[in-house]
């Protein structure tokens, strides 16, 4: 599920822009939630989880440029899409990290040319980080955040180095599918980043911050071959 915010004032190229959205991913079998917002004041006040913004640059009061500096300044680390008719003001979208802009009047091959390229880059993406689904959100977390996994009464937590932890249902044996080779299942309730061990005695590891994870003496062998590997590799 991606969530989609649509900005401008102009009624008219909103409803023209939510079809094109609507039948773009509708025919890529992608499941969205379009948001409509008439302002870039609006759009700061939304507390929803937004993963792709359209937004007008010529808007009355706040413009565009200014609502997508704010944008990043809340820590906002979706892609932006300008929409204007000045093309040359495009050239300031370097400064809010702009993915690309579509000029006005709107064209559907120009807008599936942006779409396709952002697809691309969502699929990139996800080769270096977890995709999650809490509730009716889905929220990216790269790999490198994560120092372990750990399943709790049919839930998985993910424990990150910023010490949060992140509580969603997924049976253990998907996720370790989608981790890379960094992740070890050293327990039937834990999948360890190798990354993060500091060390390694009497049947436990020791994680970064202290946490002491059991290794489970049938992978207790195998699992002194993994970590040498890895440190051979000079991953540690």
């Amino acid at each position: 599920m991606l969530y989609l915010a649509i900005c401008d004032d102009d009624r008219y190229i909103l409803e023209k822009l939510k079809n094109l959205v609507r039948d773009f991913f509708a025919k890529n079998n992608i499941d969205i939630i379009i948001m409509l917002f008439a302002s870039g004041e609006e759009l700061l006040q939304c507390e929803n989880h937004i993963d792709i913004v359209f937004l007008d640059i010529q808007m009355k009061k706040l413009n565009g440029m200014e609502t997508a500096k704010k944008l990043r300044q809340s820590d906002f680390k979706g892609f932006l899409i300008f929409i204007t008719i000045l093309k040359e003001m495009v050239f300031r979208a370097f400064e809010v990290q702009a993915f690309d802009y579509l000029l006005k009047p709107v064209q559907e091959d120009c807008f599936s040319k942006t779409m396709y390229r952002l697809l691309d880059c969502l699929k990139k993406t996800g080769d270096k980080n977890l995709l999650i689904r809490i509730g009716y959100e889905s929220r990216l977390i790269p790999f490198d955040d994560i120092v372990f996994c750990e399943v709790i009464d049919r839930k998985i937590y993910l424990h990150l180095v910023s010490s949060e932890v992140i509580g969603y249902y997924e049976k253990i044996e998907g996720l370790e599918k989608r981790l890379t080779s960094c992740f070890y299942k050293c327990h039937r309730s834990f999948l360890i980043n190798l990354k993060y061990v500091r060390s390694y005695k009497n049947g436990a590891v020791y994680m970064k911050g202290g946490k002491e994870i059991p290794i489970s003496r049938l992978r207790s062998k195998d699992f002194s071959n993994v970590i040498l590997q890895y440190m051979k590799d000079g991953w540690i």
